[in-house]
């Protein structure tokens, strides 16, 4: 489908995941990136002068002479991608949403709130439908929308595929996450380097466990209901640049046999598959058959980055099934994420002209 145009800006875009919002925007069919902003110290500067930039492609050209503004409404745009760390988001996505614009945030702030959708398009695009009652509820005409946290983007579009086919009760994940996940400059190397560090704060594993009960939650009116199933997350540092591993045992709600499995994450898709958005995957869920992938170095870019890849489906002794999942997180796990959401509220209707 084809949608008219919009003006885009990124707020925290000097940082990794605003880095990664301006480079994915860059030649986008719908959306032109307009407006950038940062921090005190960032303002008045062009972006190219404000950024360490440390993707491994050049700033894009429409964004180096960009002036760089407060991160504050009065931007000339009609989307707001939020890459704000979280001890600053709350009241700034509040402030931008009040003045009306779209704020698509990638921050934990506002996830949970009872009137904010957490979207993975692909699993919950009805949720987006809280924006109405959002805006009725704030006096709003803007508002916000988020993505999950990385490692829940990659673990919710691998469990909603048996999820609908089979149930899930219970749910086991350990994660091994890369170190820019950790943003910029990230985890000292001498704590990194030939290192599994077994703890990442900022409540990381309370992140996986509750967000990913909302988004394979169901819609009651106004609300969602969480999925009544079980999560248990251990979180890791490893010492891997982009891509979060993890791995997952569950328990299905009903018996199912491998291949049914097999053929669930296969043939997985949703709403952004079905209206044709700029960055939906062809398929969100790619299974790998051979006993050693996927691995970071060899498959982070499979689907540009926005797909699940997952492998070794396997029986489990102790719950059922488990298998390996591998994610991008800065990609499909934060700035990709946000654009495809908002990608889907311009299909739905949600921002319009």
């Amino acid at each position: 489908m084809s949608a008219p145009r919009f003006k885009v800006g990124v707020i925290g875009a000097t940082g990794a995941v605003g880095q990664r919002f301006v480079q994915l925007l860059e030649g986008h069919p719908w959306f032109e990136l307009a407006a950038l902003a940062a921090s005190e110290r960032s303002a008045g500067k062009t972006y190219a002068e404000a950024v360490s930039w440390r993707l491994d492609v050049p700033i894009p050209a429409a964004a180096r002479d960009l002036p760089v503004r407060p991160a504050e409404p009065g931007l000339e745009c009609d989307i707001v991608f939020s890459a704000l760390d979280a001890a600053v988001a709350g009241p700034i996505e509040e402030a931008f949403g009040k003045a009306g614009y779209a704020v698509l945030s990638n921050s934990r702030n506002h996830r949970m709130d009872e009137d904010v959708p957490l979207l993975v398009p692909e699993v919950n695009a009805d949720h987006a439908d809280l924006i109405t009652s959002q805006r009725r509820r704030r006096g709003w005409k803007g508002f916000i929308a988020t993505n999950p946290n990385c490692s829940t983007a990659t673990l919710t579009l691998a469990l909603a595929p048996l999820d609908r086919r089979f149930g899930i009760e219970a749910v086991a994940v350990t994660t091994l996450q890369a170190v820019s996940g950790a943003g910029y400059p990230g985890v000292p190397s001498l704590d990194i380097l030939g290192n599994v560090v077994p703890y990442i704060g900022g409540g990381e594993e309370e992140k996986i466990e509750s967000e990913t009960r909302k988004i394979l939650g169901g819609r009651s009116g106004e609300r969602v209901v969480m999925h009544p199933m079980v999560v248990s997350a251990t979180t890791t540092r490893v010492p891997v640049v982009d891509g979060h591993t993890e791995s997952v045992s569950v328990t299905l709600g009903r018996k199912a046999e491998l291949e049914e499995l097999r053929e669930a994450f296969r043939t997985f898709g949703g709403a952004p598959q079905q209206l044709g958005l700029p960055s939906a995957p062809a398929h969100p869920v790619v299974l790998k058959d051979e006993p050693d992938r996927p691995q970071p170095r060899l498959d982070i870019h499979v689907e540009r980055g926005m797909a699940s890849l997952v492998g070794r489906v396997r029986p489990c002794a102790v719950m059922g099934w488990k298998f390996i999942v591998l994610g991008h997180n800065t990609i499909r796990g934060a700035a990709g994420a946000a654009i495809l959401n908002a990608e889907l509220l311009v299909a739905r209707g949600f921002i319009a002209k």
